[in-house]
């Protein structure tokens, strides 16, 4: 699976797009998620020649944070499975993620 196609990078907005924004009002673009587990990021803004992401990431935590395309693309989980995107996700509100503060 291609993590992030050429489509979903123009839909992302640069980094710091929206540092003005609540952050409930800031639109997750794009989901990933580990298969086995509860890890999932939801992506607000990309830097592509960093591969770097920022969003929502639920973990050991809830928090806002930065991410890399590279280390998504490299992670196995305990399975031997890889993150995957949500081919299914549409851009949404972060006020209506599921779980969202």
């Amino acid at each position: 699976m291609k993590m992030l196609t050429k489509e979903l990078e123009k839909k992302l907005p640069p980094l710091y797009t929206n540092e003005t924004l609540p952050s409930e009002d800031q639109t997750a673009i794009v989901k990933f998620f580990d298969p086995c587990s509860n890890w999932t990021w939801y992506v607000t803004e990309y830097n592509p020649e960093e591969r770097l992401f920022f969003g929502w990431v639920v973990g050991f935590e809830k928090e806002w944070g930065y991410f890399s395309l590279d280390e998504l693309e490299q992670t196995t989980n305990r399975l031997g499975l890889h993150i995957e995107r949500d081919l299914h996700f549409k851009p949404t509100a972060m006020k209506n993620i599921p779980g969202y503060k």
